[in-house]
């Protein structure tokens, strides 16, 4: 006689998540962005080149994660949203220990004035007194003699992930699927003010303040970093 089906379970997150929802995130919103992601370019010999790393720039090897805030930072940028006006570009800087988003900032382009931006931003704000790792992929605008003087500026040491290991640097791409699902790939923005707007929004008044993470217990960024500093 076959088994009767199981109810679905939920995982514990999703318990504790759905009564604190607020603005609008943390909804599923799956079946309306999944139908407005464009289809993947077909690849190509040729399409994609890899990069080279500027000689001399200094870069740390990965370094294993810390519990300390603003031990350790991790930084990314991502594809654009879709925006009539064009590309807009957003990279940001997260804080390996508490999860927050420390630094960030957009452009339509892809030079490493927009990683860099994002760099001084996160050092302008939170003011670190400790030295800071802050960890990146092998991108050409992380590898730059440009970011390698301005962290020596910023007194912040550059470590990027290992060679055809993409997990390395995970905890920043991570943040992405949320923002894409929740917010950006939600609709069509009719400029880049209106998404630049709409990014503060959901990390400002959502994310860091907001929306529970496993890895801390089920509590936000700023709740973690509340019961650290107790």
């Amino acid at each position: 006689m076959p088994r009767p089906p199981r109810a679905p379970t939920l995982k514990p997150r999703v318990l504790i998540r759905v009564p604190r929802c607020r603005h609008g995130y943390g909804r599923d919103t799956g079946s309306r962005w999944n139908s407005r992601v464009p289809p993947r370019t077909a690849w190509r010999p040729g399409f994609c080149r890899p990069t080279a790393p500027d000689s001399g720039s200094g870069r740390q090897p990965p370094q294993p994660y810390c519990s300390l805030r603003h031990g350790q930072w991790a930084g990314t940028v991502h594809s654009p949203p879709s925006v009539d006006e064009g590309w807009l570009y957003p990279a940001t800087v997260i804080d390996i220990a508490s999860r927050r988003v420390v630094g960030w900032a957009t452009a339509d382009h892809l030079r490493t004035d927009l990683v860099a931006d994002a760099l001084t931003n996160a050092c302008r704000q939170h003011r670190p007194i400790n030295p800071v790792i802050s960890h990146s992929d092998r991108g050409c605008q992380y590898t730059s003699q440009q970011l390698a003087s301005l962290a020596d500026q910023l007194g912040v040491r550059l470590s990027v992930g290992r060679t055809g290991q993409c997990w390395d640097n995970a905890l920043a791409e991570s943040f992405f699927p949320s923002i894409k699902r929740e917010v950006l790939h939600t609709t069509a923005w009719p400029s880049r003010a209106t998404a630049h707007t709409a990014i503060f929004d959901f990390i400002e008044g959502w994310y860091n303040v907001h929306r529970l993470h496993s890895s801390l217990g089920h509590r936000s960024p700023a709740e973690y970093e509340t019961a650290l500093a107790a």
